[in-house]
């Protein structure tokens, strides 16, 4: 594959879209906080597009105008930056409408992640860098001041170049704040990434993002990068707060691995599990959804490099990780940059 395109960074004072390519945030104040801190903190001018204005029966029966909103936030040369609502459980229905060429030719910043990642996987077969996370729930909007992790990464997704070395944050959650009794939500001290593997260094183009989507794209073989593509890429995964099954993860890896896909990366990351949602032991889970991975990899592609509890997918706060761009994972120093 030809070098990724990485779109420009958005100036102070720019314009961005805000659109619901996936489905509707439950509530309006979400909207409204995060397009007030799109203004105070970063300086930027957010436009509500048509879908961000629906609700979620309208974009759940219309996908052809979910992706007419994608094709004309990328063809303003006015707009710096796309930015998602919300997740969902639908997007695949939105890429057979949209049209390649016009996407190629007008690469803009697009930051959406859980569902959203249909869009950003589609990107990446073009060769556009997109941002996996970033979008307005919960990233712009969850709490009720603006987690100053998230807000440093996403000044650096929103305007710089590169976004940089990576750094544990110091806490996380994985439960959302009650707007409704103002209850904040409980914080875990933050004990660090886990590495495994060999000490070494490789680089690659970061592939892959929200678990429950990459299986899709596995079973329509619609969208699927060909295999050369993957070739020395680095694998990032995430699970939803669904909690899937780590039997079920272990098997769409092995299968990854039976059409020779899993052999193909240089290292893997894997972002925090999400399971306040769902009736698990946290504990347990963690544990079994990391065997499960490793398992896989040592069966297909041993001798590369791992990396677990990345502060990145359904967790806060959360890393906006520019699929498609270039990833150093140092082993030896146990460092990550992109």
């Amino acid at each position: 594959m030809s070098s990724p395109i990485h779109p420009p960074p958005a100036q102070p004072g720019d314009t961005v879209a805000i659109l619901a390519p996936s489905s509707m945030v439950a509530s309006q104040d979400c909207i409204d906080i995060a397009v007030e801190r799109l203004r105070s903190r970063f300086d930027l001018e957010p436009v509500l597009y048509e879908t961000a204005q629906q609700n979620g029966e309208y974009l759940r029966e219309h996908p052809r105008e979910r992706a007419a909103d994608v094709m004309r936030a990328f063809e303003d040369p006015d707009i710096s930056a796309a930015i998602a609502v919300f997740g969902g459980d639908d997007q695949l229905r939105i890429l057979k409408h949209l049209d390649p060429d016009i996407l190629r030719e007008n690469p803009t910043r697009f930051f959406g992640y859980s569902d959203n990642c249909n869009l950003s996987l589609y990107l990446w077969n073009l060769g556009i860098v997109s941002y996996s996370g970033g979008q307005v729930m919960p990233d712009l909007a969850c709490d009720p001041e603006l987690h100053s992790y998230t807000a440093e990464y996403l000044r650096r997704a929103f305007f710089e170049e590169r976004l940089g070395e990576l750094h544990p944050a110091s806490e996380w959650s994985d439960r959302f704040y009650d707007f409704d009794t103002g209850e904040p939500r409980e914080w875990f001290d933050n004990h660090g990434w886990e590495w495994y593997g060999p000490s070494t260094t490789v680089e690659g183009r970061l592939w892959g993002g929200c678990f429950e989507i990459i299986s899709w794209h596995l079973q329509t073989e619609r969208y699927v990068p060909d295999t050369s593509d993957l070739e020395g890429a680095v694998l990032v995964l995430e699970t939803a707060d669904d909690a899937p099954d780590a039997e079920r993860i272990g098997w769409t890896l092995m299968c990854m691995g039976e059409r020779g896909l899993l052999q193909q990366f240089d290292a893997v990351l894997v972002g925090r599990p999400a399971t306040f949602a769902a009736d698990v032991n946290r504990e347990e889970y963690c544990a079994a959804q990391r065997e499960a991975i490793l398992e896989q990899i040592e069966r297909y592609n041993p001798g590369i490099p791992l990396v677990f509890g990345l502060d990145y997918g359904h967790t806060d706060p959360c890393i906006p990780l520019p699929l498609g761009a270039d990833v150093t994972v140092d082993a030896t120093k146990e460092r990550i940059s992109v």
